[in-house]
């Protein structure tokens, strides 16, 4: 089984045009900043854009298959729950700077999970930033020190942010997405998140956008990392590992030809078009992809091909 969706396509005030542009999407809406691929987030289930199931919000989706469409670990630990949240970003203007806190903390707050997330740049603009991780070691009084004079840039790292990169941000780790980048996202099934700082801007009332100073708080990894940013083989062809973590599984697979993925029945798999068209083939079904396509596939055997060199990611559990 083969299933794409339709996209929830969110504007906010830091978004701008490049997902239309990408996705090849006609629409009037605005300052698109994020496109959320395969969602089971309360409230903005993924909706199946088309075939048998069309119109099937992705719980019912797995309540209908089971273990055949999700693996059956996966459903015996998540039930309908799908444990996934996949989105592009667009980023015109400097995201907040934020934190996620992790599964205990989440819990314990909010009846949630955390949020362990990861980004792969597949766009930037000259001079695009990444902000990941503490540069100096500061402790929780200082943090609020920081944040209450407007200061707490001057201690988060700063990293030149190319396409093809690749940042891991485990709950707890500070972090924002620079102006001029376009990225892949794949994390936990939450939307919990703590605003630690927002570069004095107003919402649409002219109210500054509210803080999360004392719930960040506590979320913070105050420890200072050697790096922040991971490394992985970028001309390797066939399937290079980016991520292995409790949460999610993700490559990035590099086709020329025909590549079976390895492990793909173990797992539902989310496969995203990066650049070039390949196509996907699992169980007799075919599903041609372009960039900036997203498929969800049953727990079961996949291969990709394609006639030139394309690039994806994949994600599983």
């Amino acid at each position: 089984m083969i299933y794409t969706f339709l996209p929830y396509l969110k504007s906010v005030i830091w978004g701008g045009e490049k997902i239309k542009a990408l996705k090849g999407i006609v629409t009037d809406q605005e300052c698109i900043g994020e496109s959320w691929e395969i969602s089971g987030v309360p409230g903005h289930e993924s909706v199946v854009a088309d075939g048998n199931d069309k119109g099937m919000k992705l719980p019912e989706l797995i309540d209908k298959y089971k273990g055949d469409l999700v693996g059956k670990e996966v459903y015996a630990r998540f039930g309908n729950k799908f444990p996934l949240l996949v989105k592009i970003i667009d980023a015109k203007q400097d995201l907040s700077v934020q934190v996620h806190p992790d599964d205990a903390l989440a819990e314990k707050r909010h009846n949630s999970l955390g949020k362990t997330e990861m980004w792969y740049i597949m766009d930037t603009d000259k001079d695009a930033k990444i902000y990941a991780g503490l540069s100096e070691q500061i402790d929780p009084d200082k943090y609020t020190e920081l944040v209450a004079e407007n200061k707490i840039m001057d201690v988060i790292a700063k990293h030149d942010s190319h396409p093809g990169d690749l940042f891991f941000l485990p709950a707890g780790r500070i972090h924002a997405i620079g102006a001029g980048n376009l990225l892949a996202e794949i994390q936990e099934t939450s939307d919990i998140t703590y605003r630690v700082y927002d570069f004095d801007r107003r919402d649409a009332q002219g109210n500054p956008r509210e803080l999360h100073t004392e719930l960040a708080k506590d979320a913070i990894d105050y420890t200072v990392y050697p790096s922040y940013t991971s490394d992985y083989d970028r001309q390797a062809k066939g399937e290079t590992e980016l991520v292995k973590c409790p949460y999610f599984i993700v490559d990035r697979v590099a086709v020329e030809g025909e590549t079976p993925l390895r492990h793909s029945s173990e797992s539902f798999t989310i496969v995203m078009c990066l650049d070039g068209d390949c196509t996907i083939e699992s169980d007799g079904e075919r599903l041609h992809m372009r960039p900036g396509m997203t498929a969800l596939v049953s727990a079961s055997a996949v291969t990709l091909s394609a006639d030139g060199l394309a690039t994806l990611i994949t994600a599983r559990i």
